[in-house]
């Protein structure tokens, strides 16, 4: 006698493994199809159906079908793609806002701390500078003064105020050689790119 699909939903609710393995064979290749028009991966396709299956399984008990059971396998395995497509969205746009935001604020953070190690090695390197150089040092860094403005303030010429700021610039870049890449760029942002220059390569 041949065994009718709602015999096997009857038998599948009393536990039947030989009807369930049948209604999975019997449907395994068109819901795969189906799925796969919406994932367009055929091992996610395959993951989607064997999934609705194991819940068909896992809740046999409960089986209740208001319409055929092919007709309730399609909805199942719309449904279940759908929910997927959407999780892999959420999922996407949650690394999205990761790379975005949180390693961007792990980097800011890190390099806050390098700064802020930096600034205390230039304060200690500073107190080996000899006086009128740190003082022009400081009026540079800290009072953004121009060379110009400096030597008028200490009365000396513009010239002076170039060699001491190269010279302290100097000290700094032996004092501080484990933070050279970060020192650089300290001197580009405080001094511009072409003191910085002179200074660096300056022998």
């Amino acid at each position: 006698m041949e065994i009718t699909p709602k015999t096997n939903i009857e038998l599948i609710k009393e536990g039947n493994e030989i009807a369930f393995e049948q209604v999975f064979k019997e449907h395994f290749k068109q819901l795969h199809s189906y799925a796969f028009s919406f994932l367009r991966d055929e091992i996610m396709a395959e993951e989607i159906v064997q999934n609705v299956f194991c819940k068909i399984w896992e809740n046999r008990d409960q089986l209740k079908l208001n319409s055929s059971l092919k007709s309730y396998l399609y909805r199942s395995i719309h449904n279940e793609s759908l929910n997927y497509i959407k999780h892999h969205k959420v999922k996407a746009a949650y690394e999205l806002y990761y790379i975005n935001h949180v390693e961007e604020g792990y980097h800011h953070t890190e390099e806050k701390v390098m700064v802020s190690e930096l600034e205390k090695h230039i304060s200690l390197a500073l107190l080996t500078l000899p006086q009128q150089c740190r003082t022009i040092f400081q009026l540079s860094r800290n009072d953004q003064y121009k060379y110009r403005e400096i030597a008028t303030h200490l009365n000396i010429s513009i010239k002076t105020v170039e060699n001491q700021m190269g010279k302290a610039l100097k000290i700094l870049k032996t004092k501080l050689v484990e933070f050279l890449p970060a020192l650089l760029l300290f001197m580009v942002k405080y001094f511009g790119v072409l003191a910085c220059e002179r200074s660096w390569y300056e022998r």
